[in-house]
């Protein structure tokens, strides 16, 4: 029986429904900024389709456009304006930032109420220990997805290929949260497709097109792919493949994503999410703040 092919958009218009229907309740619209640095194709589409969505559900939005050879204390000094306006409730500087930009500095100078890439350490730290703070928003959308196909995942045992921060180590901090125990690979990792047979659920995140195949896969498994390569097709142009390699997957698998369709809509969708929980959040603070005076 093949796979269950997991309709991410279907999903994604589930979680936008839920933020257009709390912005009446809101004062004012929220609003997000997104700081795009260089002339990475890939990126100005993503930065494109976030704040189209975002317009389109109701948010304030805008981009702050810098040139590739920017320097790092314009980048800080973008970031900490947008920390101070406070019609802005999220700011997201889009990744992979110039070589010549630590980024790990500037996640770190993204005020922690604001962070709707969910990337500071105070939130990963929140993340963690099982505390309320803003979770960065690819995991959160492949938790979705998860969940809504089994929503309990009390004793499943799930694979996370792939370490960064910014989807391999929070994925595996949500599954624990969970319940599901939890193994990690990485490129060190040996024996991985062995590993990812014992899966009950597999979840991708390295950008290596094709990397797990049909065998690495246990019968009726949910596979989440995360990752999303550009590569040329055979009659010109560019499409966008998985680490998955689909058609053998598709035949093993109980549930998959595809790719592009699967997790791209969550992650823009669950960015949106954040945006409403920070502005959500920041008014809670400042109507405290004006009691108190």
């Amino acid at each position: 029986m093949r796979a269950e092919i997991i309709d991410g958009r279907a999903l994604a218009r589930q979680v936008i429904a839920g933020v257009s229907d709390a912005l009446p309740g809101l004062d004012r619209p929220p609003g997000l900024a997104v700081i795009l640095a260089g002339d990475d194709p890939a990126s100005h589409v993503y930065v494109n389709g976030k704040i189209k969505r975002a317009r389109e559900v109701g948010f304030v939005a805008e981009v702050i456009f810098l040139p590739a050879d920017v320097s790092e204390e314009r980048v800080l000094a973008e970031v900490a304006a947008l920390n101070h306006r406070d019609e802005i409730d999220g700011v997201l500087v889009q990744l992979p930032l110039p070589d010549q930009i630590n980024t790990l500095r500037v996640m770190a100078a993204v005020d922690p109420a604001k962070d709707v890439d969910g990337l500071h350490a105070l939130n990963a730290g929140r993340l963690s220990q099982g505390g309320d703070g803003l979770i960065p928003c690819t995991p959160l959308g492949c938790l979705k997805i998860i969940k809504s196909i089994v929503p309990d995942l009390t004793g499943s045992h799930a694979v996370v290929i792939g370490s960064s921060n910014i989807v391999g180590k929070p994925m595996a901090a949500l599954l624990l949260e969970e319940r599901a125990t939890v193994t990690q690979t990485h490129i060190h990792t040996r024996d991985t497709q062995f590993i990812c047979r014992g899966a009950d659920i597999l979840v991708s995140a390295v950008g290596k097109p094709g990397l797990v195949r049909g065998d690495w896969i246990k019968p009726r498994a949910i596979v989440i792919d995360v990752g999303t390569t550009r590569v040329a097709k055979p009659g010109g142009g560019y499409g966008v493949v998985g680490d998955v390699a689909f058609d053998e997957a598709v035949e093993v698998a109980g549930a998959i994503t595809p790719v592009p369709g699967g997790v791209g809509p969550m992650t823009i969708a669950c960015l949106m999410e954040n945006t409403l929980k920070a502005a959500i959040s920041r008014a809670a603070h400042r109507r405290q703040g004006a009691a108190r005076h």
